[in-house]
C-alpha cells in the first residue's frame, strides 16, 4: 500500500511524490460528494487520495490541490470528471445477485403491470456497473417469456465510462458467474479462452448503455420515465440526504405505479420518500402507488 508522511508546512507527501496541502482532502471530498454523491468519511479519505493521485500525476501536477482546482474551475473539468469517476468507482459485481428481486420482477411485478393493461414497459438499471445486473434482468424476463408478450425496454446506465465500455463489450471472467447456475451460463454465454462472451440475442435485449450521473436528474433523459428501476448497491456510498434527493427525483420521473429495487443493505424505511415497502414473492421492493 502507499504510505503517507507528514512533512513541514502542513502538507502530506505520499510515496508517489505528490503534495497534499492541509485541508485538500476535505475540499476534494466535498466536491466529489456534490458532483457524484459519493461520500468519504475520515477513515476512507486515504482511498480517495490513492485513487486520484495517479490522475494528478498524469496531468503533471505535484500537488493534489492543483487537481482540485482542475475539477472545480477548469474548462476541461467535465472531461476530467469522466476519469475521476472511473478511478473512484467500485465495479465489483456478479450475475444473479440478490436473485429474489429478479424472481419477483418476472413473477409478480411484470404480471401486475400487465394486468393493468400495460403493453409497453420500461426497466432501468442504474447503476449497471459492467453489465451483470441488466443482463441478469434480461435472463429472468427471457426465461419467463415476457419479451414475447410485452414490448419491454431495458436500459442500463452508469456514471463510469470505463464500466460501460466493459458492459458494451459483454466479456466476463469466472468471478462474475459465482452465483449463476452453470446451465444459465451455458445457455446465455459462449466460452472464449479464459472469458465468457454474452450471446448477442441476450445482449441486444438491453437497448441502451448510457453514462448517467445519479445525482444530476436533469441529465437522466427519458430512460428515467420507467415503470421499474433497479438502483442497487449505490446508496451505500451516499449520505442520507443525497439518497432522499435521488429517490424523490426517481419518484417524480417514474410512471405510477412505480417499482424501485434497492439492495438489501439499503433500507429506505427511515427516510422520507414517496415509496412504501412491500414484500413480493419473498423479495423486498419499494412501491410508489
Amino acid at each position: 500500500m502507499r504510505t503517507a508522511v507528514q512533512q513541514p508546512g502542513s502538507s502530506i507527501v505520499t510515496d508517489m511524490s505528490i503534495r497534499v496541502p492541509d485541508r485538500t482532502l476535505e475540499l476534494l471530498r466535498d466536491l466529489i460528494a456534490a458532483h457524484t454523491g459519493l461520500h468519504y468519511d475520515d477513515a476512507r479519505l486515504h482511498f480517495m487520495r490513492d485513487r486520484l493521485t495517479p490522475l494528478a500525476l498524469d496531468r503533471g501536477f505535484d500537488s493534489l490541490l492543483d487537481y482540485y482546482y482542475l475539477l472545480r474551475y477548469d474548462a476541461d473539468a467535465p472531461q476530467e470528471w469522466v476519469h475521476a469517476i472511473d478511478a473512484l468507482s467500485v465495479q465489483e459485481t456478479y450475475f444473479w445477485r440478490e436473485a429474489d428481486q429478479l424472481t419477483a420482477l418476472a413473477d409478480h411485478i411484470v404480471p401486475a403491470l400487465a394486468a393493468r393493461g400495460r403493453q409497453r414497459l420500461r426497466i432501468w438499471s442504474m447503476p449497471c456497473a459492467t453489465g451483470e445486473e441488466p443482463l441478469s434482468i434480461a435472463m429472468a424476463l427471457d426465461e419467463a417469456r415476457w419479451f414475447d408478450r410485452l414490448d419491454i425496454e431495458l436500459h442500463a446506465s452508469d456514471a463510469s465510462e470505463a464500466a460501460l465500455v466493459r458492459a458494451r463489450a459483454g466479456r466476463y471472467g469466472e468471478r462474475a458467474f459465482r452465483q449463476l447456475a452453470p446451465e444459465r451460463r451455458d445457455r446465455y454465454f459462449t466460452a472464449i479462452g479464459s472469458e465468457w462472451a454474452v450471446r448477442r440475442e441476450l445482449h441486444d435485449r438491453v437497448r441502451s448503455w448510457t453514462r448517467v450521473n445519479a445525482v444530476q436528474p436533469q441529465d437522466w433523459g427519458t430512460v428515467a420515465r420507467a415503470d421499474i428501476v433497479f438502483c442497487r448497491n449505490l446508496f451505500i456510498y451516499f449520505e442520507s440526504a443525497t439518497v432522499v434527493r435521488v429517490v424523490r427525483a426517481l419518484a417524480d420521473a417514474m410512471l405510477a405505479p412505480a417499482y424501485l429495487c434497492v439492495a438489501a443493505a439499503e433500507s429506505l424505511l427511515r427516510l422520507s420518500t414517496p415509496f412504501a415497502l412491500q414484500t413480493l414473492g419473498g423479495a423486498f421492493v419499494y412501491v410508489r402507488p
